[in-house]
């Protein structure tokens, strides 16, 4: 190896500045996460804002589809932003998008009521939704990519682990910002105006996060490749014009992704749904329980990430799909069972008993562990299944595509079956499909990735 290879070896890189760069990336994900998920968070009562009031079911739904447009914008995203990656760096790209979601997300706490503007409203908040869906197409990818290059071989699961870890935290982070104000305004208040106030918060976060970023340094991977002249002329065209690319992009789609996408959002957005609008329990209950599991579940992801440095990304991440696909089913039933022994009807909603309430959190901790399973390993999975030079493109179409349309519109296409089909139980065989039909493309044309150097 010679003095110029030495410099760029991932390898070599220092513990102290690998967690420098984890964390500087970690912050910046997290904001952006909480930044999109706040929507989905709060989606029972912006619906309320943003359509006519005289159908609730229609005006939450409509909400749900905002939602998802936010979803199905991503890969869109990804093309874009995974293509400025892979030209000017992948430091650049992602302060980017920071900026995009964070200012995206503080305009919705200004956009008037439905009451006021009428359908411009709502046009706006799709709008808004759309940017945060790009912007997040570009975010994820990045920060992935970024903390992968830096990482060395032998651990770079449980190092990009941390990366995923971000969504859950996100999330997290959303729901308590929630619950703090809720129970600082009172509920009222909260559902008339206050709701705007964690979009608002956003601003702030965004902020910090940019000062955070600014100082990074590009990867070294990128570095060398830029230095040695051999960055791709045009990322996308390159993506595509190989058919081996292209092969490896389909498998890595329709044999992981969908299935790992279908899976975090029913363990963790459907589940809320589920258990505050179809079981009826009460909104603060409902938000402890998702923080409660959500807390438990968050240090899996990094236990599996590393796991998978030892035993291998494709095992955990197809076993926790196929965990998913099997015990969905007894497990959302049983929620249901226990809200009708455990749970009084209050005011149109159900309050449990701390029995029930513990069941629940209890299941919901299981749906998360089936999450940090799937998701777990899949950032390092991806990095090392496409070559540097095309990393972010190749990375960041797949994934947000799965993830973006079969995912992210779970929560909407299992509510939407749900009522359609007056069953509480419809809506969760989507997800279960997906996952079962992911865990068998997997199985049979997944590689194991583990241990691969990844410059090439």
């Amino acid at each position: 190896m010679t003095a110029s290879d030495s410099e760029f070896d991932n390898n070599k890189i220092p513990v102290k500045k690998l967690w420098q760069v984890i964390i500087a990336s970690s912050v910046g994900t997290v904001i952006e996460w909480y930044d999109f998920y706040i929507f989905g968070s709060l989606s029972a009562i912006i619906s309320l804002s943003f359509f006519p009031k005289d159908d609730p079911t229609a005006a939450f739904i409509s909400t749900l589809a905002a939602f998802g447009a936010g979803f199905v914008a991503r890969p869109f995203g990804g093309i874009i932003f995974g293509r400025l990656g892979d030209r000017i760096g992948r430091k650049y790209t992602f302060l980017l998008t920071l900026i995009l979601m964070g200012g995206s997300t503080f305009a919705i706490a200004f956009i008037p009521s439905y009451s006021d503007i009428g359908l411009v409203a709502p046009a706006i908040l799709l709008l808004l939704r759309i940017i945060q869906g790009l912007a997040l197409g570009g975010e994820y990818g990045g920060a992935a990519t970024y903390v992968a290059e830096y990482a060395p071989d032998a651990h770079r699961g449980k190092y990009t682990a941390y990366i995923q870890t971000t969504a859950t935290l996100g999330f997290f982070v959303s729901i308590i910002v929630i619950l703090i104000c809720q129970k600082i305004m009172g509920e009222a208040e909260f559902k008339d105006w206050g709701w705007r106030i964690p979009f608002a918060l956003s601003g702030i976060l965004v902020i910090v996060s940019y000062f955070i970023r600014r100082n990074m340094h590009e990867s070294p991977l990128f570095a060398r490749l830029k230095k040695e002249g051999r960055l791709s002329e045009n990322p996308l065209r390159e993506a595509f014009a190989s058919k081996s690319n292209r092969r490896l992009m389909l498998i890595a789609m329709f044999g992981a992704i969908v299935g790992q996408g279908v899976v975090w959002h029913t363990g963790q957005f459907y589940a809320q749904i589920f258990i505050n609008k179809i079981l009826m329990v009460d909104f603060t209950t409902t938000n402890l329980i998702i923080a409660a599991s959500l807390v438990v579940g968050t240090p899996l992801f990094v236990v599996f990430g590393s796991l998978s440095d030892r035993v291998g990304r494709k095992k955990i991440m197809l076993g926790g799909m196929a965990l998913a696909a099997i015990l969905y089913y007894p497990l959302f039933a049983w929620m249901s069972d226990i809200v009708g022994q455990e749970g009084t009807l209050i005011d149109g909603a159900y309050h449990l008993t701390t029995t029930g309430t513990v069941k629940l959190a209890f299941i919901c901790i299981l749906l998360v562990t089936f999450a940090a399973m799937a998701y777990g390993p899949i950032a390092a999975f991806l990095v090392e299944l496409f070559p540097t030079k095309i990393r972010y493109t190749s990375l960041s179409i797949p994934y947000h595509f799965a993830n973006g349309v079969f995912g992210g519109c779970a929560p909407f296409v299992a509510t939407w079956l749900g009522a359609v089909t007056h069953s509480n139980f419809s809506g969760i065989f989507y997800p279960i499909t997906l996952a079962a039909l992911t865990v068998i493309i997997g199985a049979i044309y997944l590689p194991e990735t583990k241990g691969r150097a990844i410059m090439d």
